[in-house]
């Protein structure tokens, strides 16, 4: 039995033998193409060849690439776990043709694979071509039928309709019909009972879909209309591990050798066994799946975090916490035990998960340990509801509360109903729903851009002349209108352009366009599909005219020394911290410079200074740019050139070297490190697990910041009737407010004992419970001393009550005893919460002690009183 290395090689050995160049996976997630995400089908990373905006040569390529399918058009995470063939994270095998072989080679090729070199049966598959469509004027492929009958028979080709057979990567851009291979992994006699035919496409997990032949065709437009591409394109995807399954006689992915190892480590760490429940058997599988989808994701760069594609890796990391809470009992992290068999079993096809294996640990364990703490706190807010419930007498939770659960602690609505239905609770799950919709709208509106269909007024490719020149003659080769909100402004596409458009970090340039007639501002320049896209206010009145496109150089030159700058930091920061340091993302704009990367802990006062140093030493050398351009990827990578994990270089790169400083980059540069002039680190945080932050300042910026400082110090000094040891004279003056502040508080706790003693003196009983109430000129910390005092001094039958003023800003501080919490059922947070109310404010606490604040102070008497009532004692 092959092992799915094995597989995977015969694979590659197979297409490179019919003349195809093998390319290494490009990175999960996308970096400048604005309508994608996330890497979802191996042909995203070809997307501009197809379009016709980069030369396809070579024209015949293989390459297996990791693929994340968990948002927008193609989405399969809830499946994942429930069933045996669906991941988040997968392999996709894949063989392109650009504008060389079609659909018979294709064809051709994919029988020969399969039926020849892997021996699968030719009787258990089944082909698909598509049917046509009347709407989109489109007839049969008989063209893909004809070739399929040299191979299967007639009653093994099936027509399928335009959700199953006509391929679209997105709401825009290419697409066309495609043929899918199914194979049917039954038994002989279930084989017998019903043809595959009738099971192909209908969910069947023994009768899977395992490779999909795209015919690439047309670019679908923004009003929905398809026009011819510039070539025709084979794209093809066979998902590895459902090619695996068959390989190896599974009837599950996660039986095959991908995943049983993994499966098998949570075994051990879990004492649970996989195939006798199956609770436990989908957490199992939604933890081995999902361990792969956030693991590459941070080797190739995207850490979680709360926004865009950060928030999708930290939603599918959160979904196999809650799995393995619930269902496996792990109340401590645990996905970051798994890593080392991960690394172990796939490490050698993808090197990136061995260089980034401690990172990647330490990423998932904090992540881990932070969501488990929140999972607690909602399991608790979670419980104080259905509390609430019991005695109200309800037996449904409201689906706002549900709502609110998922929203501040990431409970998935099925969670919450879980563990009410535990309970002997409901969830109204309309009203979730409602709530849902209602942010989805939010954030829709927030976010909604829509784009017209470009006009085009030129053919031709781009040519970016920017490091070379500042101002160009060009044409616009095309336009379109964006809308985003309110806002309207065009995007221009030039023929020759010295602007930068923004990727790796570096802002796009501004400036202008001029002509005879009129002077256009370029606002920005973003980057799309291997483009500068030049961004206007308004259209050019006369968009055929000649052009004279001229960068900010000042704004250029800015930014130019400050991503100069971040490579002798990156520089520095080795030779001071070590090797392991790893760039993990920077931002470099004319007056700013930020730059992340590996380490695992603080770096301290001195080991910055020392980089400091180093980075400063290297400007003063003014060390000239050598720049090598179009340098053949083995040719750079032996010049010492450091390449960056999560980016994606092509055949031929750009090395960038300033002395002992030598990248991979396509940004600009300053022409020599003396024109930085100065650099200083602002600041040095962290930004995630084994993650640090380093902020600084160049050139006019490190002169405006000493300017600063200057002023500051000057007038610090005159607070101090301009001392000349102003070190001395604060240190001095913070001794004397020590011993002042060490004096009232001492005056303070005298102060609160005797009002302690007043207080419980004047207390009155109320059905043997002592009740203090009171409205008193405290300080919040001195409010908080007097409560604890009471509650120490009357251990048993105690309700305290006291409203406090400081500043003119009201507090209510309840505390009671732990008989009254347990015998009387009563709750010092909700009712503080309730009463807080009458002071236009709100707070909590724990059931013994809780404060509120508010902005009321006459309702302060109110709220105190208010307490005392809902005590009903």
């Amino acid at each position: 039995m092959m092992t799915a290395n094995e597989i995977r090689d015969s694979f590659k050995k197979f297409f490179e033998s019919k003349g195809h160049t093998i390319v290494p996976s490009a990175p999960m997630v996308i970096k400048d193409d604005p309508t994608l995400m996330f890497t979802n089908a191996g042909m995203n990373q070809w997307k501009d060849i197809i379009l016709g905006t980069r030369e396809p040569e070579p024209r015949r390529r293989a390459d297996t690439q990791k693929c994340l399918r968990v948002s927008g058009k193609h989405n399969d995470l809830e499946e994942v776990g429930h069933d045996t063939y669906h991941h988040t994270m997968f392999e996709m095998l894949g063989n392109w043709s650009f504008g060389d072989y079609f659909k018979e080679g294709a064809i051709d090729y994919a029988w020969e694979y399969l039926v020849d070199v892997l021996k699968l049966n030719p009787a258990d598959l089944y082909v698909t071509v598509f049917e046509g469509s009347e709407e989109e004027g489109l007839t049969r492929d008989d063209e893909a039928a004809s070739y399929w009958a040299k191979h299967v028979p007639a009653d093994h080709i099936i027509n399928g309709n335009k959700h199953d057979n006509f391929w679209e990567m997105g709401d825009t851009g290419p697409c066309g019909p495609c043929s899918e291979i199914h194979l049917d992994s039954r038994t002989p006699e279930e084989k017998a009972k019903v043809p595959g035919r009738e099971l192909v496409n209908k969910d069947d997990p023994q009768v899977i879909e395992i490779w999909n032949i795209v015919f690439m065709q047309y670019e679908r437009k923004a009003n929905g209309s398809l026009v011819p591409l510039p070539m025709h394109v084979i794209d093809t995807g066979m998902g590895f591990e459902r090619l695996v399954r068959a390989m190896q006689g599974k009837h599950s992915n996660y039986d095959t050798d991908i995943f049983q190892p993994i499966i098998k480590e949570e075994e051990a760490i879990t004492g649970m066994k996989y195939g006798e429940k199956e609770d436990t058997d989908v957490a199992m599988r939604v933890c081995a799946d999902h361990l792969r989808a956030v693991a590459f994701s941070i080797a190739d760069g995207q850490l979680p975090s709360n926004a865009k594609a950060g928030y999708v890796i930290r939603r599918i990391l959160r979904r196999a916490v809650r799995y393995a809470y619930t269902f496996l009992g792990q109340k401590e992290g645990f996905l970051y035990k798994l890593i080392p068999v991960l690394t172990r079993e796939m490490g050698e096809a993808f090197p990136e998960l061995k260089a980034q294996h401690d990172l990647i640990i330490h990423v998932i364990k904090e992540e881990e340990d932070s969501f488990l703490r929140t999972l607690e706190k909602g399991i608790n807010m979670l419980n104080s509801a259905m509390d609430e419930l019991k005695k109200q007498g309800k037996t449904e939770l409201d689906g706002v509360q549900a709502f609110r659960l998922f929203d501040t602690y990431g409970f998935p609505l099925d969670l919450t109903e879980l563990i009410c239905r535990e309970n002997g609770f409901t969830v109204a799950a309309d009203e979730f729903d409602a709530e849902m919709q209602k942010q989805k709208e939010r954030a829709r509106n927030a976010a909604a851009v829509e784009n017209s269909d470009w006009v085009i007024l030129r053919e031709g490719e781009q040519q970016f002349v920017g490091y070379d020149f500042t101002e160009y003659e060009c044409h616009i080769l095309r336009y379109r209108k964006v809308t985003q909100k309110k806002n309207t402004y065009f995007e221009l596409v030039l023929d020759n352009t010295p602007f930068y458009g923004e990727m790796g970090g570096q802002v796009g340039d501004t400036g202008v366009l001029v002509s005879e007639d009129e002077t256009v501002t370029i606002t920005d320049t973003k980057r799309e599909n291997g483009q500068s896209v030049h961004i206007v206010k308004a259209l050019p009145k006369n968009p055929e005219a000649d052009f004279m496109a001229c960068v900010d150089v000042d704004a250029r030159e800015g930014s130019a020394a400050n991503h100069t700058a971040t490579h002798l930091l990156d520089y520095a920061l080795k030779q001071v911290l070590g090797d392991h340091v790893e760039q993990k993302g920077s931002f470099v704009s004319p007056t700013t410079l930020r730059f992340d990367f590996s380490h695992f802990t603080k770096v301290t006062d001195e080991e910055l200074r020392k980089v400091e140093r180093l980075v400063n030493d290297l400007i003063r050398q003014d060390l000239p740019l050598d720049e090598h351009r179009d340098t053949p990827f083995e040719e750079a990578k032996k010049l010492g050139a450091i390449a960056l994990f999560g980016e994606k270089y092509g055949d031929k790169v750009r090395v960038v070297r300033f002395g002992p400083s030598c990248e991979f980059c396509g940004g600009i540069h300053a022409q020599s490190t003396g024109r930085i002039g100065m650099f200083k680190i602002i600041s040095e945080s962290s930004v995630a697990a084994g993650i640090r932050r380093i902020e600084a300042k160049t050139g006019k910026e490190c002169e405006e910041l000493m300017y600063d400082i200057e002023d500051m110090l000057k007038a610090i000094r005159g607070l101090f009737n301009n001392a000349k040891d102003l070190q001395g004279v604060i240190g001095k003056y913070i001794e004397e407010h020590d011993a002042m502040k060490k004096n009232i508080e001492q005056f303070q706790a005298a102060a609160v004992e005797r009002t302690k003693n007043d207080l419980i003196a004047k207390a009155r009983e109320v059905n043997g419970v002592k009740v203090i109430t009171a409205v008193l000129p405290l300080e919040p910390a001195a409010a908080k001393d007097l409560m604890f005092k009471l509650r120490q001094a009357v251990p048993a039958n105690l309700l305290a009550v006291v409203g406090s003023v400081a500043h003119e800003k009201p507090m209510l501080n309840v505390c009671m005893s732990d008989d009254l919490v347990k015998d009387h059922s009563l709750n010092a947070g909700q009712m503080v919460r309730e009463a807080a109310k009458l002071i236009q404010g709100g707070g909590g606490g724990q059931p013994h002690f809780a404060q509120a604040g508010g902005k009321n102070v006459d309702g302060l008497s109110a709220a105190v009183d208010k307490v005392v009532e809902l005590a009903q004692l």
